[in-house]
């Protein structure tokens, strides 16, 4: 079974307080998922490998270490994961971005891919998907499930707020795709709206209703 890592940082639990609140606006959503974002992508490359490495200071020659193994690729769910897109490349600016977009057929329910844009390599990169929001599970499921379909061997799951029932969805369908968000809520209402959750993820970063 794949493990949720629930991120406790003070500077993150702060900000994802604001957040949530009714009252931030458009531009203060946006900055605050962009710096939340940031935080969380130090978390979630901890367990980068590193490699030794001598260079030279300006005073003697040094032992250090750099990164090691296979390169980064970010994959947003639109249109919400871009929100966080920008704030995980100011700390890995190297990292490839693909994107997947993904419908609800109002029929089946189920999600449909209506596109996508991938690295070419991302066999071969340490992917990780980013969506705000895990309600549901379906669409992380299912882009997660496209990915695989391409090739993709190693896989994140990132959002910043998740419901039990969404996690346990993607546990279920990818018990190997490790799960990191920043609070874990209540329950799904009737709605399928993340409750207390922090509203349309995408209506709130983008001002549209």
């Amino acid at each position: 079974m794949s493990r949720v890592y629930v991120f406790d940082h003070p500077l993150i639990q702060h900000k994802i307080t604001f957040i949530r609140d009714k009252n931030t606006g458009t531009k203060d959503f946006r900055e605050l998922v962009d710096e939340v974002a940031t935080l969380m992508a130090y978390e979630i490359t901890r367990d980068m490998p590193l490699e030794e490495t001598v260079i030279e200071t300006p005073v003697a020659p040094c032992r250090s270490r750099v990164l090691a193994g296979k390169k980064v690729g970010l994959i947003p769910i639109l249109r919400a994961g871009l929100g966080m897109v920008e704030g995980i490349l100011k700390l890995i600016p190297a990292a490839k971005v693909g994107h997947i977009g993904l419908y609800r057929d109002p029929h089946t329910l189920k999600p449909v891919e209506y596109f996508a844009k991938l690295p070419t390599d991302i066999q071969e990169r340490d992917l990780i998907v980013i969506d705000p929001m895990l309600a549901t599970g379906g669409s992380a499921a299912a882009a997660i499930t496209a990915l695989k379909q391409r090739g993709a061997k190693s896989l994140k799951l990132m959002c910043l707020v998740a419901a039990p029932e969404g996690i346990e969805l993607v546990q279920k369908e990818h018990p190997d795709v490790d799960i990191f968000v920043a609070a874990v809520d209540d329950c799904l209402n009737d709605h399928g709206y993340i409750v207390p959750g922090l509203g349309d993820a995408g209506d709130r970063l983008f001002g549209t209703k």
